[in-house]
């Protein structure tokens, strides 16, 4: 195992085409950013609001959430029909392979709009939204941005990542577009019978991307995919099932305590 991490941390330059793109060749800007984004969310921005009304962003929200909307339902639409991998084994391509650009396109214009996500906490609190800023919100949006940047820089774009990538771009194309509703219309917000099915596609696609992890890690030990990788892709699903399910039954589940 430790000869493996070695092995993967000797290649810095695993695509050094995609080492070029802006935010993806020094590591110090995405820490900064994570930084930054860590101490505005859980400290400086709880003090810089403390004497200050709540922000109105209904429009800020709205371009916002329909921005997200689209360019997921774009991203997912590319990685569906573009790169050209074998489920049972998913590599990264050869540099030389003929589709290696939209690889790399898809790929760095998924973990720029992971960056982007970032908003979504400093607009909860900009708006007062103290309560929606949880540790599963705080520990999902910041662990893509930091896995998604280390693993493309250190391994390559794509290969078995691909399928979170499709996934979750399918999950976060919903999901913003309810996003964009509800700021349009926020009087509808509480009677969209279908939000709580947003948390159950998140759920599915942690669960789908475990059993692939599981199915190569068992079935296809011939797979040359980084094992290190597989087992912390399977840990990550496992984990974001276990909060994803926590959030679900005590949003949607547990009986309300009833108001006298």
């Amino acid at each position: 195992m430790f000869n493996k991490l070695i092995d993967i941390l000797n290649r810095p330059n695993a695509d050094p085409v995609g080492a070029t793109y802006p935010l993806m060749g020094s590591a110090w800007p995405m820490t900064l950013i994570l930084i930054s984004y860590m101490y505005f969310v859980l400290k400086c921005g709880k003090l810089f609001m403390a004497k200050r009304e709540a922000y109105k962003l209904k429009t800020v929200l709205m371009v916002y959430n329909v921005y997200n909307a689209m360019v997921f339902a774009y991203i997912f639409y590319h990685m569906f029909i573009e790169p050209k991998y074998d489920f049972r084994c998913m590599e990264t391509m050869q540099l030389d392979d003929p589709h290696k650009n939209v690889e790399r396109y898809i790929s760095y214009a998924y973990y720029i709009n992971k960056v982007i996500d970032l908003l979504d906490t400093v607009f909860f609190v900009l708006r007062k939204s103290y309560k929606q800023i949880t540790f599963l919100h705080v520990y999902h949006h910041a662990m893509m941005v930091f896995a998604v940047y280390w693993v493309s820089r250190l391994y390559g774009f794509g290969a078995q990542f691909a399928v979170l990538g499709l996934l979750n771009s399918f999950v976060h194309a919903i999901m913003y577009y309810y996003y964009f509703i509800s700021a349009m219309y926020p009087s509808l917000k509480q009677s969209i019978w279908w939000k709580q099915y947003i948390t159950i596609t998140q759920l599915l696609q942690f669960v789908l991307i475990g059993a692939q992890c599981l199915w190569i890690l068992v079935y296809n030990q011939q797979c040359k995919f980084p094992k290190l990788l597989q087992f912390g892709l399977l840990i990550q699903s496992v984990t974001f099932i276990i909060m994803f399910s926590n959030f679900y039954y005590h949003t949607y589940v547990k009986p309300k305590p009833k108001v006298k």
